[in-house]
């Protein structure tokens, strides 16, 4: 356990429960939570430390925009909600402003040159792109959460689904997160080997797993509000990864610099550590995954160009 992570939204739904992921995990040894309600913040800081004698988990507190000089990493949570049967791209009129904020916040801190900038926000890949694009820092320090979250629900209905484990489930959503995200059902596999061979196993169980995973996001905002705990799921994986140097592959969005997708921020196999991004894994896709990958990235491009301008 070592590093100092801040979260700015630190009292918001996913600031909050992101923070209790972190400290469950003893992911890091500091955790900051930075937020415009700064009493709020106070207050998910004292009963994160409170349950600290049962984790062993970080020194938690609440701070300033000064209090993430010195981070390892610092997540970016704080943003409008989007409203339910609101595709996430829509945010961008009323996030962007906000987030240029944030970013001119962050860049008066000194901050290490080492620091990874986690995009939480949505949306997330447009921010992403924004972040990497305006700070005059290294793309490859600059995170989008991405399709890491869709993943995740995907794995987890795909189990409930199959009747089986989700945990040795691989599969992978990638491109935008949001409503041109692409199954790679071709990748699919239950401990190594074929999902395929699964006993509940159908294209249509697996077309349902994935529909259901797509919406997941509205659909816990009509029940609940909007969701939060597999977001703060999702972000102590990437975290982890980073703090711990592991090299972990994650489907997190990130600025690409060259090749097909370059000018573009989604979400591709990524390789993660110390510094951030490490690299991007090729995978065999079928060609209607390869197709679908190339229309999300269009997707984004054309947002960015008419929406995130000045």
């Amino acid at each position: 356990m070592r590093g100092k992570v801040s979260i700015i939204g630190g009292a918001g739904r996913v600031g909050a429960t992101s923070a209790y992921a972190l400290e469950l995990a003893c992911t890091c040894e500091e955790l900051v939570l930075v937020d415009v309600a700064a009493q709020a913040a106070q207050g998910e800081a004292l009963d994160l430390t409170h349950g600290r004698a049962a984790t062993g988990g970080p020194r938690v507190r609440a701070g300033d925009y000064q209090s993430l000089s010195g981070s390892d990493i610092v997540i970016v949570t704080a943003g409008l909600r989007r409203r339910p049967d609101e595709p996430r791209l829509h945010l961008i009129e009323r996030n962007a402003s906000l987030f240029r904020e944030i970013l001119s916040e962050v860049q008066a801190v000194q901050l290490a040159a080492e620091a990874v900038l986690l995009v939480v926000t949505n949306p997330v890949d447009v921010l992403t792109y924004l972040a990497a694009t305006e700070m005059g820092r290294p793309a490859a320090r600059t995170i989008g959460l991405g399709t890491l979250l869709d993943t995740l629900r995907f794995r987890s209905l795909l189990g409930e689904k199959l009747g089986a484990d989700p945990s040795r489930v691989e599969a992978l959503i990638l491109g935008e997160h949001g409503d041109s995200m692409v199954p790679i059902f071709s990748g699919l596999k239950y401990d190594g080997g074929p999902l395929t061979e699964a006993p509940r196993y159908s294209q249509e169980a697996a077309q349902e797993a994935f529909e259901a995973a797509r919406t997941a996001g509205a659909q816990c905002l009509r029940l609940k509000g909007g969701a939060g705990y597999a977001v703060g799921l999702a972000v102590r994986e990437v975290v982890a990864a980073i703090l711990e140097d592991s090299g972990a592959v994650l489907p997190v969005s990130s600025l690409h610099e060259s090749g097909e997708f370059a000018g573009v921020a989604l979400s591709l196999p990524t390789r993660l550590g110390r510094g951030g991004v490490q690299g991007v894994v090729e995978l065999d896709l079928s060609e209607d995954e390869h197709t679908g990958l190339t229309r999300s990235a269009e997707v984004l491009r054309q947002t960015v160009a008419r929406r995130a301008g000045r």
